[in-house]
């Protein structure tokens, strides 16, 4: 009988002590929830039909502006990538580091219509060279969308 007590309170010690994964966030903006975020792909749909639609989405960060940290590029499991600027450049994130990581955004999302000198700035804030620049002479049709609040999921450590 002593030794199987031994053993379970061996094996409860050795239990309590594993350590379990703790994953590891950085928050931008308002805090905002990341249970049951849409996936960046739906957002063509979800904006169908209508002027705006608030939503909170999850992708993986394709680029941040160089310059400030003031716009992000997310993209979805299909690799399109959305353009995602922050409430009244109310925060920014990091200028580097970020790239590959998944990300969860919240806020508005509406269609517009985005002018050659915009795309141009964009462009120069992510670093191309003038003839990229040059080379933007059209404006594009794509979807806003204004964040008021970022979750950017760094990694796992033990607790």
């Amino acid at each position: 009988m002593k030794k199987l007590l031994s053993i379970l309170f061996i094996t409860v010690m050795v239990a309590a002590c594993q350590t379990k994964p703790e994953l590891i966030t950085n928050t931008y903006g308002e805090s905002i929830s990341t249970d049951e975020p849409l996936a960046l792909a739906s957002l063509s749909k979800e904006v169908a039909g209508k002027d705006s639609v608030t939503l909170t989405l999850k992708g993986t960060i394709e680029e941040t502006c160089k310059m400030k940290g003031c716009w992000m590029t997310v993209a979805d499991e299909n690799g399109v990538a959305t353009r995602v600027t922050f409430k009244d450049y109310g925060f920014f994130v990091p200028k580097e580091g970020a790239a590959g990581k998944e990300v969860v955004f919240s806020g508005v999302a509406k269609r517009k219509l985005t002018d050659v000198a915009t795309l141009r700035h964009y462009a120069e804030d992510a670093g191309k060279t003038q003839e990229e620049i040059n080379a933007i002479t059209e404006p594009k049709e794509e979807i806003e969308f204004v964040a008021n609040g970022v979750v950017i999921f760094e990694k796992e450590t033990k607790k």
